[in-house]
């Protein structure tokens, strides 16, 4: 008799599709003897930590790179000559030059890694270039920015996949293991989000990051050249797709359920001011002291789901805090909670009728051991060095493995709109007081006969 989790594999299984059409990548046996060509739009640290996860594999080809900016660009270049690569080509004249990349024939995927207002853009133009796309993670700057993900997809069937590494933590992916065998019992409710103190990647002295001054915008460096100006002008869950991702994956969003709806509050902001007010090159006459952030402190979000669970996200990164995304996970049998991050702080789980109603919380790493996920036992050595322990690995390895393969991506154009979508909502909620938002249906229906695949598979 076959197994209740055995079950749910081999359907999940059973539902991944194609990711392209035949012949449009690999043709043949070339699965086997031709690299992936890749471009890249943006080099900077997010752009340059996938570069160096490709510089680890044999089956790939770093074809050419776009950004305007030099300093990212020639540490991005010294990143492949140190790894005894072949320079790639380089685009780095000017914010347009990316589309001189896209015309090139020899490129079959790109990563998009730009600040968040370009990725639109650059998804957009990739897909119709015919480049599947490996996206990094944001929320819109519009919802209509979410439907144009998913138009284009569906006319020119160019895939895109969300770069969403949080889905793959080891002690995430261990609980969705659980969720999958039915240990939570029937799920009811989940937390997660953006909990990390960012005021010294917002602010800097325009030479290096964190904690170096008080600047932003053109006198800052890095993230603090465009980060902090959506905390200038919006306000709202701007950066949903960490907490929501583990959370929808276990909620089988967009296959076989979906969000329906979402109401949003924030707090006032005080954090950034106090931290440019307190830091030795800022003070209380310091411009930068004295402007008004639109971006509460801390932000909450709650969804409802058409299968009758909620979600709770929250957007907390102007207060002084430990690192933390606040995974919550409850079900009619159990409950895991996240308070931190690394070997000391995988949260507590309690499991009712194993641990004999006690009402104690149980030591989270035995079952955490006990329930690793098949990914993390067949390739946690590949991991080992890899960003944000190891979770870089498997998002950008299943990235290339799909298109190798010709498999569906594990998130797709879908997830990435309705994930998106989240940010223009709450923006919408806020300013509206609380009112509740309506969540479009990006699958237009499809999602009550998708499966899941996400975690289902020991391949991607």
């Amino acid at each position: 008799m076959m197994e209740r989790r055995d079950f749910v594999k081999a359907s999940a299984l059973a539902g991944i599709g194609s990711l392209v059409l035949p012949n449009t990548v690999f043709a043949g046996n070339d699965v086997n003897t031709r690299k992936v060509r890749l471009g890249f739009i943006a080099v900077g640290y997010r752009g340059q930590s996938h570069i160096d996860e490709m510089l680890k594999r044999d089956d790939i080809e770093i074809v050419a790179l776009a950004d305007p900016e030099p300093r990212m660009m020639n540490d991005a270049l010294r990143l492949i000559e140190k790894a005894g690569k072949p320079k790639p080509e380089i685009y780095p004249n000017g914010e347009e030059d990316y589309k001189n990349l896209l015309k090139r024939d020899d490129i079959d995927a790109v990563f998009v890694s730009s600040p968040w207002e370009w990725h639109l853009r650059h998804g957009i133009d990739s897909m119709k270039a015919g480049k599947i796309v490996g996206m990094e993670v944001c929320g819109a700057m519009k919802l209509s920015d979410c439907w144009e993900f998913v138009k284009t997809y569906e006319e020119t069937k160019t895939p895109i996949m969300m770069l969403e590494n949080v889905c793959y933590r080891r002690d995430v992916m261990a609980v969705l293991h659980m969720v999958k065998q039915g240990l939570f019992g029937e799920l009811v409710h989940g937390q997660g989000g953006y909990e990390h103190d960012l005021r010294g990647v917002l602010f800097n002295d325009g030479q290096s990051a964190y904690n170096s001054g008080v600047e932003f915008g053109e006198k800052g460096f890095s993230e603090a050249k465009w980060r902090t100006n959506h905390y200038v002008n919006r306000n709202g869950e701007l950066y949903p797709t960490h907490g929501l991702g583990p959370i929808a994956t276990m909620f089988d969003l967009n296959r076989g359920n979906r969000m329906l709806r979402l109401t949003s509050m924030s707090s006032k902001a005080r954090g950034l001011n106090k931290y440019v007010e307190e830091h030795p090159k800022g003070g209380k006459e310091h411009p930068n002291a004295q402007l008004k952030f639109k971006q509460g402190d801390v932000v909450t979000t709650q969804i409802q789901c058409a299968n009758g669970e909620t979600i709770l996200l929250t957007h907390d990164t102007s207060l002084q805090r430990p690192y933390n995304l606040g995974f919550r996970v409850q079900g009619t049998e159990g409950i895991w909670q996240d308070f931190g991050w690394g070997e000391a702080e995988q949260g507590l789980i309690y499991f009712e009728k194993q641990m004999s109603h006690s009402h104690k919380w149980d030591n989270t790493k035995t079952w955490l051991e006990q329930h690793d996920h098949p990914l993390w036992k067949r390739f946690a050595q590949d991991a080992e060095n890899s960003g944000h322990g190891g979770m870089d690995f498997f998002v950008d390895n299943a990235f290339i493995e799909c298109i190798k393969q010709n498999k569906e991506f594990p998130l797709d154009v879908y997830d990435l709109a309705s994930w998106y979508a989240i940010t223009p909502l709450s923006e919408k909620s806020i300013k509206e007081n609380g009112q509740v938002q309506e969540i479009p249906d990006f699958t237009k229906g499809a999602w009550k006969t998708r499966k899941p695949i996400f975690g289902l598979s020991d391949e991607f």
